[in-house]
């Protein structure tokens, strides 16, 4: 087997191809919102420009002939196409713009190239000039002669580069005394080192070597192109002036054209090309709850205290007790304890949130319903602020860890994507959060009774006091009061019941306050919860978008690669 028949042996599946290009296309899709655009300009080119290559006529093969200046491209191009096509001269540079030879009809291969921008005059047709069979083995094959990548005339270099990036196959151009030329090497073959397959070197102008020097000039241009690793690209020796030693070369050429796989295997180069600087963005995978719980539970810390849940808290004990007192308290005072503000009333704080009012159930849930007054809780301070913003750091630090450092940048933007609205998110939150405190315990209500059981007597028995001294003050028969023990019955009901309220009052003191404590405890439960909810919206929730898109990328990427 040839070098020529061996780097071609491998077909390429062009549906396998179509779904490698798709798979780029999602992968930018994927990664444009997050990474630098400079870092996926080549691979957003490859998906525009194969798409549109494999969308055209893929019965033609676009072969480049490519050299530097005196190389004799333009002479190995007329002498491939058995027609003075190109111009030939000794004035450098000599080809100023692209020359196209089509075997076969021109008007298939015209949308072609137009896309690859050959003027209409520059285009020659080689069927009318066929020598019965002779080219017919090369039907479909578009050759171009490029301009001197090498030129003074940088408009040429300029163009050189852009048709590089279009054709199907390139073949390299070399002369016997410029063929381990620095910038051939370094700017152009090395950058191929993917398009093995697609790459032809020809060393041209044999006919003036020895058949000796011929093969030691071969075996080192063979080793300078292993350094720039096309080690697998075949090597041939040419001369335009030798009509003989074009053999091997048209015969790649025909067997390039039959394959039909130029085209496929250019792009397939392509991917591979492109899909190499993208493994470096992409590193191990990265679960999107990467996040652990004590990065959230710092970020709820640092939340809880800028938005005020200590404070909050410690109203709703206050209003525990205000409200028990005003429940459970000697009926005389309640009035004045009433005339006290309620101390969460006091920081706009309903008793029910607002979505469990019965015109919100009613109502349908739209962004105006949704609004809740504003609590007068204090703005964060500095020191809150900074904390907030050192938590919501090590949100995004913590889910950057494992991945490259070109995805840190966008975790951290993500993180702080929605810290504009977090204050108002914050006091939302605080604001709808039910704190367990609307309802009244029943034992609020029975010791509520007995002290008006105890003042009923007290007044009961007072009133029985007063009566008989107003009936011995107007000289009226005594009433004969039942007595308990020695102590008339209107007095134990007034002592009694004094006496039993105060020992009432003094009973429910710790019970109010043990209620006042657990009452504390569920609404900071339940704020922390609620702000632990408003963290992960509007911090956590953007990070994991950031880390589903990166594990969707890496399969995409492997897809490409595959």
């Amino acid at each position: 087997m040839s070098l020529v028949e061996k780097v071609r042996d491998d077909r390429i599946d062009s549906e396998r191809l179509v779904q490698r290009l798709e798979a780029l296309s999602r992968f930018l899709r994927l990664v444009d919102p997050h990474l630098p655009d400079s870092d996926l300009v080549a691979a957003h080119t490859l998906v525009e420009r194969a798409g549109n290559r494999l969308a055209l006529s893929r019965d033609h093969t676009v072969v480049a002939l490519a050299g530097s200046t005196g190389s004799g491209k333009s002479s190995l191009f007329n002498a491939l196409a058995r027609l003075k096509l190109s111009p030939v001269g000794v004035r450098r540079p000599t080809t100023g713009v692209a020359h196209a030879c089509v075997w076969g009809p021109l008007e298939p291969a015209s949308k072609l190239l137009d896309w690859v921008g050959v003027l209409p005059r520059h285009r020659f047709i080689r069927e009318s000039a066929l020598d019965g069979e002779d080219e017919a083995s090369l039907r479909g094959l578009v050759l171009l002669d490029l301009p001197d990548f090498d030129s003074v005339e940088r408009g040429h270099r300029l163009e050189v580069d852009r048709l590089l990036g279009l054709v199907d196959l390139i073949v390299w151009v070399v002369d016997p005394q410029k063929y381990g030329d620095r910038i051939l090497h370094q700017a152009y073959l090395s950058q191929f080192r993917s398009h093995a397959a697609v790459t032809v070197v020809v060393l041209n102008q044999a006919d003036r070597l020895s058949t000796q020097d011929t093969e030691l000039v071969l075996g080192d241009l063979k080793r300078l192109l292993t350094e720039d690793g096309l080690g697998d690209a075949p090597v041939l020796a040419t001369s335009a002036k030798q009509p003989g030693m074009l053999g091997d070369l048209r015969g790649s050429l025909e067997s390039t054209v039959a394959e039909r796989q130029a085209a496929l295997r250019r792009v397939a180069g392509d991917l591979d090309s492109v899909g190499e600087p993208l493994t470096a963005m992409i590193g191990p995978p990265a679960a999107e709850d990467e996040v652990d719980r004590a990065t959230v539970r710092q970020l709820t810390d640092a939340l809880a205290v800028s938005a005020g849940v200590g404070a909050v808290a410690d109203a709703t004990a206050a209003a525990y007790r205000h409200r028990a007192a005003a429940a459970t308290g000697w009926p005389l005072t309640r009035g004045l304890r009433r005339l006290r503000p309620d101390p969460l009333r006091r920081l706009h704080i309903a008793d029910k949130p607002a979505a469990e009012t019965p015109a919100a159930e009613a109502a349908p849930r739209t962004p105006s319903t949704e609004l809740v007054p504003r609590t007068s809780l204090p703005e964060a301070d500095a020191a809150q602020r900074s904390a907030v913003s050192l938590a919501v750091r090590a949100v995004s630090d913590r889910a950057a860890a494992p991945l490259p450092e070109v995805w840190k940048p966008a975790l951290t933007n993500a993180a702080r994507s929605r810290a504009a609205d977090l204050s108002d998110a914050l006091d939302r939150a605080i604001g709808t959060t039910d704190l367990g405190v609307a309802k009244s315990p029943l034992w609020w209500r029975a010791a509520g009774a007995l002290h008006w059981l105890f003042l009923a007597a007290a007044v009961f028995g007072l009133g029985w006091l007063i009566f008989g001294y107003v009936l011995k003050m107007l000289g009226l028969p005594e009433m004969d009061n039942p007595e308990v023990g020695v102590v008339p019955l209107p007095t134990v009901l007034l002592l009694g019941g004094l006496l039993l309220g105060v020992l009432l009052w003094l009973l429910l003191r710790p019970a109010v306050e043990w209620g006042a404590r657990r009452a504390r405890r569920r609404a900071e439960q339940r704020l922390r919860a609620s702000v632990t909810e408003v963290g992960r919206e509007y911090v956590v929730a953007p990070v994991r978008e950031v880390l589903n898109s990166y594990a969707q990328a890496r399969e995409a990427l492997t897809a490409v690669r595959s």
